[in-house]
């Protein structure tokens, strides 16, 4: 009796993955079966004269599963009793299969943005032609907690989607999800299972672990990876072709690296774009470090600096009447400049303007600003931005946290919130007293740390310190002594 099943199309089309018959998406699984049923075998027969799961046969001929590893088919090839052309002909199937990964009937799509973004234009475009121009394949978005990573990561795979690439998404828990994610199903669990693998702890009683310690439902990927899952499952479903991973929030523990780079091996068309406050610093790496908001010149009014057009939208939302004059729109470019351009912030400052003026706010700002660093909203998150400031300031090696007190003891604030006067690398050799190499190290990592914004102007280049950096620094928020990652 035989015991073929049925593809349950109504599923795999809710999730973005098309059901055809057999023969319309899987050529291997088409002559599997084929080849089978001429021998009068069952799946169940079939899979103990192979040593291959029922499971795995199944997802074959139903199409789910189209990328057999070399062993599986040969496996196969001698249970169904094959000639030398009929295995050849499954194993050129084979091949095809592995070449071309899962069709989709539509592309996976990114998650909706909630929000718009100004000002990020310019490094919107570099990425979006790095990733779909395949020149960068693992590229991580660095910058401290709040400064938009989420939000450009949105737009950069809304724009690769546009462009005809499917997008899959993950979030990382405790991730920012200011958007409206698209659907669930197989689709994530495959993806969450391949993030498991490499960002996880290790597997569970045979069950794959989810990066937050929660154990992953178990779905049908052909065998592959832990209960189904894993990379090689991951792999599977996207093959040769082109596809951009979206890993959003992803933690300061580097991904395993063999299983990063078997990744990126087995598929050449696959783009990694990833969210987080720090590096990784594995092979092939591009860190994109992402810094504040462009603000308006010391002494400048412009309405249409990306910094003003984002703390504008915020009021919006908590004071929908507020119509800024002359007058308002310099303490809002005052404002600005004293926050940074830092996006977290200016969002946290206007959520006050619920209980207070403009004019309040600023007076606020201007004697203590990390005091108003927290959403007066509440709620999960609020206090988000404080602490991503003291967490990331708390990673920072000696010599970068003795640089950094150097520099915000030594260099005195200039103007109205502008974060200090600028300095150079040959100014941090006379300052410290260190060589060129040493300099330049810590240096960068307190460009990557968010707490210096490098100008690069005229042929040179000059940095300054955040001034909410050294406001946290001034009043103890930035302690190295109290700041426990």
């Amino acid at each position: 009796m035989n015991t073929d099943t049925t593809t349950d199309t109504s599923t795999d089309r809710r999730h973005g993955i098309p059901a055809a018959p057999p023969q319309e998406t899987s050529r291997v699984g088409a002559l599997i079966r084929a080849h089978r049923l001429r021998i009068g075998l069952t799946q169940r027969e079939l899979a103990d004269l192979s040593t291959i799961s029922v499971r795995a046969i199944r997802d074959l001929e139903q199409g789910k599963a189209r990328r057999p590893r070399p062993d599986t088919v040969r496996l196969m090839a001698d249970a169904l009793r094959l000639g030398q052309r009929a295995r050849a002909a499954l194993e050129a199937a084979a091949q095809q299969g592995r070449a071309g990964g899962m069709c989709w009937a539509q592309p996976p799509a990114p998650p909706t943005a909630l929000h718009a973004m100004p000002g990020r234009d310019a490094e919107t475009g570099v990425l979006v032609r790095e990733l779909l121009s395949g020149a960068e394949r693992l590229v991580h978005l660095v910058g401290l907690g709040g400064v938009g990573k989420t939000r450009l990561a949105l737009e950069v795979a809304e724009r690769v989607h546009g462009a005809g690439m499917p997008v899959l998404w993950y979030g990382f828990p405790g991730a920012s999800a200011d958007y409206l994610a698209h659907g669930d199903g197989e689709l994530s669990d495959r993806v969450a299972g391949a993030v498991a693998e490499l960002c996880g702890p290790p597997a569970r009683d045979g069950l794959a672990v989810g990066p937050d310690g929660s154990l992953l439902p178990e779905v049908g990927a052909a065998g592959f990876g832990v209960a189904g899952f894993g990379v090689a499952a991951l792999a599977e479903l996207v093959g040769e072709q082109r596809v951009l991973l979206v890993l959003d929030g992803a933690p300061v523990t580097p991904a395993r690296c063999d299983g990063l780079t078997g990744l990126l091996r087995a598929c050449p068309g696959l783009r990694l774009l990833i969210t987080s406050e720090q590096p990784w610093e594995v092979p092939g790496e591009r860190i994109f470090l992402l810094a504040p908001l462009e603000v308006p010149a010391e002494g400048a009014v412009d309405a249409g600096s990306p910094a003003v057009r984002v703390f504008l939208d915020h009021v919006r939302r908590v004071r929908p009447e507020f119509a800024p004059g002359p007058v308002d729109m310099e303490l809002v470019a005052w404002l600005c400049r004293r926050l940074d351009g830092h996006p977290g912030a200016l969002a946290s400052a206007a959520s006050w303007l619920v209980v207070c003026d403009l004019a309040t706010l600023c007076r606020g700002l201007d004697s203590d600003p990390v005091a108003l660093l927290d959403h007066l909203g509440g709620g999960a998150g609020a206090d988000r931005f404080r602490m991503a400031l003291r967490h990331r300031l708390g990673r920072l090696s000696a010599g970068a946290r003795e640089l950094l007190d150097a520099l915000c003891a030594r260099v005195p604030e200039v103007g109205a919130g502008c974060g200090g006067a600028e300095f150079d690398l040959m100014g941090i050799t006379v300052l410290t007293g260190r060589s060129l190499p040493e300099s330049g190290r810590m240096l960068r990592e307190l460009l990557i740390a968010g707490a210096v914004r490098a100008a690069h102007e005229s042929g040179g280049s000059r940095f300054r310190v955040l001034g909410l950096v050294r406001s946290a620094i001034r009043d103890g928020s930035g302690a190295a002594t109290a700041l426990a990652p």
